[in-house]
């Protein structure tokens, strides 16, 4: 008896090993199954980058910053910005589209409308090499926006009214409190158009437009992928198969290593993108429309 139990010695000890660290050991393995790699493959580093922008335009520094990796990066030989957005706050737009300017300067840079670009999504994209945008897809409405609500009527039947103290001619600006004057609408449309003749300059200038003929390709005009490639909006009508392949070729590029982005980090975006929004409806600003 006393022999059988050295015998089985090992084993005993090594269940009872087990037993007694099962949930260190089912850490470790979960660890594993998260960080190991999936493939041989995923040990090489990706040669072309997707970039996604999708959502509102409202809070860009993380797009920001994966272009400027991309950018720093020498193994990304080519990056594809994804776009489906109905566009956003003017600054932050132009913060992508320079970013993505300074990019091309350093490796080819496709942009493929997956569903909108439109506005501010495609104000940002305006720099790329190339423009592709899917058969379902919209284009356009370049044009700029500033809207409030008047609660004044609201206000008196619930009893409310605003006190204000201030300094300058033009600080209550679209307060909601009251019908805009028409001096103040006539300081916000100054600064409307302004930033419209920006827009449409930047346009014209990335993609070789006449400026003088505006109006068929801006003045918030919405446009089928076929008759954005007949105004000179986009490049060519394809899928994201397209895109790709395309970018492929600008970039040399002849076995592809694309980047996976996360799942759960797409769903933060997604979050962040909707809180951002919900902010802007109760503190009105300057909207790419």
């Amino acid at each position: 008896m006393e022999f059988i139990k050295k015998l089985f010695s090992p084993l005993t000890l090594s269940l009872k090993f087990i037993q007694n660290n099962f949930k260190a050991m089912l850490f470790v393995l979960i660890l594993f199954l998260i960080f190991a790699p999936a493939a041989e493959e995923d040990l090489t580093p990706n040669n072309l980058q997707s970039i996604s922008l999708v959502g509102p335009i409202m809070e860009v520094s993380e797009v920001l910053e994966q272009i400027d990796a991309a950018s720093k990066n020498n193994h990304i030989k080519g990056v594809l910005l994804v776009v489906d957005s109905p566009g956003g706050a003017v600054a932050p737009s132009v913060e992508i589209a320079y970013a993505i300017k300074r990019l091309k300067q350093k490796k080819p840079v496709v942009v493929y409308a997956a569903g909108t670009i439109a506005s501010g999504s495609y104000y940002a994209s305006i720099w790329a090499d190339e423009i592709i945008a899917n058969p379902g897809s919209m284009v356009g409405s370049i044009g700029v926006i500033m809207q409030g609500a008047d609660v004044s009527e609201l206000m008196e039947k619930i009893g409310v009214k605003s006190q204000v103290v201030q300094a300058g001619k033009y600080k209550q600006i679209g307060t909601p409190d009251r019908p805009w004057k028409t001096y103040e609408i006539n300081e916000l449309n100054k600064v409307i158009q302004g930033t419209y003749d920006m827009f449409t300059q930047d346009v014209a200038d990335a993609r070789g437009l006449d400026l003088k003929k505006r109006d068929t390709f801006a003045n918030a005009h919405i446009f089928t992928a076929s008759q954005a490639k007949n105004v000179g909006l986009i490049d060519s009508v394809g899928v994201a198969y397209d895109a790709k392949k395309r970018l492929m070729q600008l970039s040399h590029v002849s076995n592809p290593l694309w980047n996976k982005e996360d799942k759960f980090d797409k769903l933060l975006k997604k979050l962040s993108a909707q809180t951002a929004v919900t902010l802007h409806t109760y503190f009105p600003s300057l909207i790419l429309k």
